[in-house]
């Protein structure tokens, strides 16, 4: 593999598509050699648009010995079925989020990743950000002093249209979940990566504005963390308006308010001054971080476990809905010897 290594996209309905356009765009860090998707003629399509060569499914581009690294964006329970024959094929592979829709098929996908040798890391883009990583720093750092509580709001609007439009949409077998699990994973990640584990979740569950999907579009959960803080945590594709994506973090000695990623309250007790932010493409800024692991230069900043950790807090959620119980979220697997 040269400095920069060749990337196939496997899947290419809106999200592929954009790891197409990242992939291609000055500066990327990766050069786009191969795609493929289940429509040959939507391949034959992109790959004319992009300049690069149509195969007629997963296995011929994983059989490519010119092909270095994956991303996969297929739809999500069909996840542990690529990402395992890339792996095992000796690719690398940046796979969209969520890692599956259930723990035993991520477990197999993080099999494959030991047994591979090869870098696997999971679409997580908020998390890099510059006011997340801010976020982060501050949390570690201890400078809100003890977190006691946190509330995630991600209120979002969906038509009936959007379900309509793929028959894989709103299924359990394929989507894995609905508002929680399509929706709400890129916040599970981003309280998880800044508040730690949880301990247990309770939660309802309702479909309430959509027809003829089998998954929720409303969602709330209130959780223990293992730290002993409270989180809060409503996950909606009923909510019809443009609200923001809101995130409050709150301890002993300050507080931090996001909407949409940018702080729009923040006070500590040592009254400090928030710097300035750039904006991110947090895409194009995940597969930098992807491509550096890749090289060796360090390990991506998203791991499958901790992808596989998301997956946790929301089958624990939809069990918790099923059963009117708290669950405690399924545990890490012991590391192997």
């Amino acid at each position: 593999m040269t400095d920069t290594p060749a990337f196939g996209v496997i899947g290419l309905g809106v999200i592929g598509r954009q790891h197409v356009q990242r992939l291609t765009t000055p500066g990327a860090p990766g050069r786009l050699v191969a795609v493929a998707d289940q429509h040959t003629g939507t391949a034959a399509a992109v790959a004319a648009e992009y300049g690069a060569e149509a195969c007629p499914g997963a296995a011929a581009l994983l059989s490519r010995p010119d092909v270095d690294a994956v991303v996969v964006a297929v739809p999500s329970g069909l996840h542990a079925e690529v990402a395992v024959a890339a792996l095992d094929a000796g690719k690398h592979v940046l796979l969209e989020k969520p890692i599956e829709v259930t723990v035993a098929a991520a477990d197999e996908i993080l099999a494959a990743e030991r047994r591979s040798g090869r870098v696997l890391s999971v679409a997580s883009q908020r998390r890099f950000a510059q006011e997340n990583q801010y976020l982060k720093q501050v949390v570690t750092e201890g400078r809100l002093g003890r977190i006691t509580s946190a509330t995630v709001e991600v209120a979002l609007w969906r038509t009936q249209e959007y379900y309509d439009s793929g028959a894989w949409r709103g299924t359990w077998a394929l989507d894995g979940g609905g508002a929680l699990m399509n929706q709400g994973v890129h916040l599970v990640d981003l309280a998880l990566w800044l508040l730690g584990d949880v301990a247990e979740v309770y939660a309802h569950t309702g479909l309430l504005a959509h027809e003829g999907i089998e998954v929720e579009d409303t969602v709330t959960v209130t959780a223990r963390l293992r730290s002993g803080a409270l989180m809060t945590f409503l996950a909606s594709t009923s909510a019809y308006g443009d609200l923001p994506i809101r995130m409050s973090v709150m301890g002993s000695r300050g507080s931090v308010v996001t909407e949409s990623e940018r702080i729009v309250r923040f006070h500590t007790t040592a009254e400090e001054a928030l710097p300035a932010f750039a904006p991110v493409d947090q895409q194009l800024a995940q597969l930098h971080d992807f491509v550096a692991a890749v090289r060796g230069e360090r390990a991506p900043l998203v791991t499958a476990a901790q992808a596989r950790a998301a997956v946790a807090f929301i089958e624990a959620v939809y069990e918790s809905g099923r059963t009117g119980r708290p669950v405690v979220p399924a545990p890490a697997p012991a590391p192997v010897r």
